[in-house]
């Protein structure tokens, strides 16, 4: 079970397939827009009815591109989950009706751990950020950095809380309606915390080690790939590819932008000024280009397309993030909103990227500079290849399979 963009539902696509191929029945639980990303996986699909775009492209859902700090995104976003919570619900409660175990992303771990619970199925949790409260970074959610062990656990555990405050006015009635007794916000976290409820993380430990003061249960499993056996690139790709040197990737996956004609023109001055070609693709934020140097696309696999690449210019969501390590290429990240600026920072601290270009202080000069040095310093190259065959070799669906079957024994 699963909400949000694409991003939060391509992973367990993959993780979904391993899980069918060892014996088991897989459902995907997420909107209804993303089914087309199950098609040959094995997986089957239920529908959740919110449409994650429409909600991003609503009056509401546009401040979200109007605010510039963690804290207000996570304010607006908050707000946005509250209202379409109660929509979910009853989607989430016929899904979970036909099910032996519930396998929960974070961001509905709150109300699918109700339903498990009222329903007295195991479950656990399969979450693609580190969302535990540490001392050792400060929650992705907010950007991530070091603002000191104690601070950084304290605002971890504010987001944890605040979290459970998204789902205040849905849990209750979740609650009642399976017969539980009424608790207070928040207790049900700790109860899961003292009960070392098993979260398993999708990312790799050489990208994020596991917290040394993570509590017992929370695992870091590796990378779950999306589904995508026998991705090919269409052929007008084939062709740009083939025309000259390896072009740059761009790419905001479903950030949406204030003014992607501004944005779009910022990043074709920068590439034609460091002298790289462009794949630029469309997404969520409507980005675009022409020119016989330039290649505007829509939905591509990234495990495709990466590969050929100089460097990837993108949002750093995790999803992105990710496949960029996973094929081995430089990075310049561009980070847009919430766990961007943790995945951007984290790029940079392993050699892979020459500096974070956050969206808000683009500019034609300060991209194109990080550009060049990603392309011409073979450092970056050589770094982010390292550790690309290094990744590829995990298998970070394994652990995952060993606690499902421990839970369905």
């Amino acid at each position: 079970m699963t909400a949000g963009s694409r991003g939060d539902a391509a992973p367990y696509t993959g993780l979904g397939h391993r899980l069918a191929l060892a014996g088991h029945e897989v459902t995907l639980v997420t909107h209804g827009r993303f089914e087309p990303l199950v098609t040959g996986s094995a997986v089957r699909f239920h529908a959740l009815p919110v449409d994650p775009l429409a909600e991003l492209r609503s009056p509401r859902g546009r401040g979200l591109g109007r605010s510039t700090s963690g804290a207000g995104k996570l304010l607006r976003l908050g707000d946005l989950a509250r209202r379409t919570a109660g929509q979910l619900t009853e989607a989430l409660l016929a899904a979970a009706h036909r099910s032996d175990v519930l396998l929960l992303s974070a961001s509905l771990a709150p109300l699918g751990h109700a339903i498990a619970e009222g329903l007295r199925l195991p479950s656990l949790g399969v979450y693609l950020q580190p969302v535990a409260a540490t001392r050792e970074f400060a929650p992705p959610v907010l950007g991530g950095g070091a603002w000191g062990g104690p601070v950084n656990h304290l605002a971890g555990q504010g987001v944890s809380l605040a979290v459970e405050q998204v789902f205040a006015g849905t849990v209750p009635a979740v609650r009642e309606r399976l017969g539980l007794p009424r608790v207070r916000t928040g207790a049900a976290r700790r109860a899961r915390e003292r009960r070392h409820w098993p979260v398993h993380h999708g990312f790799s430990p050489l990208v994020v080690p596991r917290p040394g003061d993570w509590r017992a249960g929370l695992e870091v499993s590796g990378y779950w790939w999306p589904y995508d056996t026998g991705a090919r690139l269409p052929g007008v790709v084939e062709e740009f590819l083939d025309a000259g040197p390896p072009p740059v990737f761009v790419g905001l996956g479903s950030a949406t932008v204030p003014d992607a004609r501004l944005l779009s023109a910022r990043v074709v001055a920068a590439l034609r000024r460091a002298g790289l070609r462009g794949v630029i693709q469309r997404g969520w934020g409507g980005l675009a280009a022409d020119g016989d140097d330039m290649l505007t696309i829509g939905e591509v696999p990234h495990s495709a397309l990466f590969g050929r690449m100089a460097a990837v210019i993108h949002h750093a969501g995790a999803g992105t993030t990710a496949a960029g390590l996973r094929a081995g290429v430089p990075a310049v990240p561009v980070p847009v909103q919430f766990d961007a600026g943790f995945w951007s920072a984290r790029l940079v601290a392993l050699g892979v990227a020459p500096a974070v270009v956050p969206l808000r202080r683009l500019t034609v000069d300060g991209l194109a500079s990080a550009l060049v040095r990603a392309t011409r310093d073979a450092g970056y190259r050589r770094r982010a290849d390292a550790l690309g065959a290094r990744i590829r070799e995990e298998d970070g669906t394994a652990p995952v399979l060993t606690a499902l079957d421990r839970l369905a024994g």
